[in-house]
This record gives structure tokens, C-alpha cells and sequence, in this order.
């Protein structure tokens, strides 16, 4: 991937310059102090405003969008999310007060980008520093003060996506002896001891003969796709969707629904010849699946 370092925009005007949208006022000096407690009787009558009020007069106020002002700063903003740095936090601001600022002083705001940093290894991920310095001058062209601040542009990091628990079969007195078996890595198939009949899924009575009598063969587990469908909608995360579905005919006879493993969902064919295998879902959950035979 080529790597882009941003270097064309160090030094360039950040965007056209800001005049502040009323001029310093007592008004705005005394709802201030009184809204961070600052009870200096300096800045009691208004004469005088807090140093700290520097970038306050240049705001473009609540509800009203700072993009006229943004110009280049905007384009390079938009770049770095191109390049992946999507997320910002705010790192730290350096203000310089030339003098006290007095009622009628109107400012105006000039900034230039002053830096974009080198791609860094930070706590939050990897990203690149953007200061930039404002200039605020008087409608005489007096210096008053300046604010550096810097951001910091990241690529957050990409969480993981964690998959939800594949939801376990419920155990009865019917299967019961199957689930045993998967365990001890078999694959029981369920038998009429009257007539032999093999069924699955397992239960209480014979389909042939009506017999309550049992027991059961370990099959071979090896197989044939008889049929198979590969399910997208409705998403199921548990299974990793979309997700192969496949009927494996046994070489025993009987027909048995699971999932291929290690195949792509496009690979997967009726006629496909299958081995069984298990596979360690979670701690204590096996389950018997497939894998192609080559």
C-alpha cells in the first residue's frame, strides 16, 4: 500500500481567516467569569477580559457549522479518513496572551497547519499528530495571542468480532446414548434388535416393525453428499454464516444431517465423498462433522 505522508500541507493556511461574530463585550465578560467562578475583581466591571476567553470570540456559536472556515484543514481532515485515520481525540492546546483583551477589540482568527507528524504507535492505535496554530489579530492588525493545538488522527483498532455460543442439542432419554458416544468420539446409529432396521434420528420405537427393543452399531462415518444447502438469511452469527448444510448418506444407509468442514460453501457438491470427523466446539461440546476425503 503505497504511504502517503501528508507533507504538502505543513506550512499552508488551514482555511481563509475567521472574524469573530460580535466584538469583545462586558456582556460575554460577565456571563463568563460568572459561569467558571472567576470572581478576579479585575475582570469585575468588564473592562478587561480573561486571557482564557482568546479562542471563545472567534466560536462560530452554537449550531452553526465551522466549514466555511475549515478550507484545506477540511481536505486534509477527509484524506486521513481516506487513509484509515477515521477517529480524533483532542491531545493538548499551548495559548500565548500578548496583552488583555478590552471591550470593542474585534478579532480576527488566521490558521495555518504548522505540522502533520509521521505515522505513530500510540495507545489508542496507530495515527498521526496535526497541530495547528491560530493567530489572533485585532481589525488593526495587532497580534494579541496565539493557540496551538494538536489532534490526534487514528485507525482504530479492529475489535475482534466475537461469535456468539453455537447452541447446544438438548439430551434424552432417546439420544442420550448417541451424545455418550460423540464423546468417546463414535458415531452410535440406533437398531432395532427385532428386525434390524438402523434409524436416525433416534427414538423409542421401530418405523418398521413398532419394537420398543434396541441397541446400537458404531458406523464407519464414511458417507456421500446426498444433498447439502448453504444458509445466508436469517444470519446466525454461531454457525458462521452464511454456513454449508450437508445430508450424508452413510455407507450404513442411513441419512445424517451436519456440516462440512474446511471447504469453501462453493466447493460443496452432491456426490462429494465425506469422512466423519469431530469437532471440539467449546469445552465439553463435541460435535460429529465432515470433511472432504481427497
Amino acid at each position: 500500500m503505497k504511504v502517503v505522508e501528508f507533507t504538502e500541507y505543513i506550512g499552508v493556511s488551514a482555511g481563509p481567516p475567521f472574524p469573530a461574530p460580535v466584538a469583545v463585550n462586558e456582556a460575554m465578560i460577565r456571563h463568563w467569569c460568572e459561569a467558571m467562578g472567576d470572581g478576579n475583581p479585575r475582570y469585575e466591571n468588564g473592562a478587561e477580559a480573561p486571557p482564557t476567553m482568546l479562542l471563545a470570540w472567534t466560536m462560530p456559536g452554537y449550531g452553526k457549522t465551522p466549514a466555511p472556515r475549515l478550507g484545506t484543514q477540511g481536505e486534509l481532515m477527509a484524506k486521513l479518513d481516506e487513509a484509515g485515520y477515521t477517529s480524533v481525540v483532542a491531545t493538548d492546546t499551548e495559548e500565548t496572551y500578548t496583552r488583555y483583551l478590552r471591550p470593542g477589540d474585534h478579532l480576527t482568527a488566521t490558521t495555518v497547519i504548522e505540522d502533520v507528524s509521521a505515522e505513530k504507535q500510540t495507545g489508542l492505535g496507530a495515527g498521526r499528530f496535526v497541530t495547528t496554530v491560530t493567530t489572533f489579530t485585532t481589525d488593526d492588525g495587532e497580534v494579541v495571542g496565539t493557540a496551538t493545538f494538536r489532534i490526534l488522527k487514528f485507525k482504530p483498532p479492529v475489535a475482534a468480532e466475537a461469535r456468539p455460543p453455537r447452541p447446544q442439542p438438548p439430551v434424552n432419554r432417546d439420544n442420550q446414548f448417541f451424545w455418550d458416544g460423540v464423546q468417546e468420539r463414535e458415531l452410535r446409529i440406533q437398531r432395532c434388535t427385532s428386525c434390524k432396521t438402523l434409524r436416525h434420528p433416534p427414538g423409542p420405537m421401530c418405523p418398521a416393525c413398532q419394537s420398543l427393543d434396541w441397541d446400537f452399531i458404531v458406523a464407519s462415518g464414511k458417507g456421500t453428499v446426498y444433498s447439502h444447502v448453504i444458509h445466508h438469511y436469517p444470519p446466525m452469527p454461531q454457525f458462521g454464516s452464511p454456513h454449508n448444510v450437508v445430508l450424508v448418506e452413510l455407507e450404513e444407509g442411513v441419512r445424517f444431517v451436519s456440516n462440512l468442514v474446511d471447504v469453501a460453501n462453493a466447493d460443496v457438491k452432491i456426490g462429494l465423498s465425506v469422512q466423519l470427523t469431530f469437532v471440539n466446539v467449546e469445552d465439553d461440546y463435541v460435535l460429529p462433522q465432515f470433511e472432504v476425503v481427497a
